[in-house]
């Protein structure tokens, strides 16, 4: 029953310990989020800006539409100001798409600029080991060196400080601290 305790007590313990967020998580994910709101909020102001510049040519091309009518010039000349009006509103919708769809465009690449950072600090803050855990992996006990005695392989090479062998089927590996075969890819 005493171990049955101890076992949960030292299961809440360290996945209390595991589920609490270092500081550099913290701060990467708050400064990507602040770019993504930053990006955001540019896109909506160039779209916003592409609309005014769409309104502003629509209302220039009707106002010019309309004082060659009242200005009373032929019917040929008032069918021209009024397919050039046509033509600078499309224009104008063009070109206010093609705005909006590049704001649209460096918004997403900007979120994924900041997922990809993020999962970046992520990976170094989980990866890294200290020197001593290095050099400890790259320690031979007794236990491997008697195992490489015991191996009838070729030596071809040199990997992590320990000395690799090839096997009868040409599969290459190297003896762990623990004495067994790891293979190498």
């Amino acid at each position: 029953m005493k171990k049955i305790a101890l076992f949960g007590l030292s299961l809440l313990f360290t996945l209390g310990a595991l589920a609490q967020e270092t500081k550099a998580t913290k701060e990467a994910k708050k400064a990507t989020t602040e770019k993504a709101e930053k990006s955001k909020k540019e896109a909506e102001k160039k779209k916003k800006e592409t609309e005014k510049k769409a309104t502003s040519v629509k209302k220039d091309s009707k106002s010019k539409a309309d004082e060659a009518s009242a200005k009373g010039k032929s019917t040929s000349a008032d069918a021209k100001a009024k397919a050039t009006a046509k033509q600078e509103e499309t224009k104008a919708k063009a070109t206010a798409k093609q705005e909006e769809t590049k704001a649209k465009v460096d918004a997403k690449k900007a979120e994924t600029k900041a997922k990809v950072e993020t999962k970046k600090a992520d990976a170094k803050t989980k990866v890294k080991k200290t020197e001593a855990e290095e050099k400890e992996d790259l320690k031979e006990t007794a236990m491997s060196k008697a195992a490489e005695k015991k191996v009838k392989d070729k030596v071809t090479g040199e990997y992590k400080g320990k000395k690799v062998f090839t096997g009868p089927r040409g599969g290459k590996y190297y003896i762990n601290k623990n004495g067994n075969k790891t293979y190498i890819d």
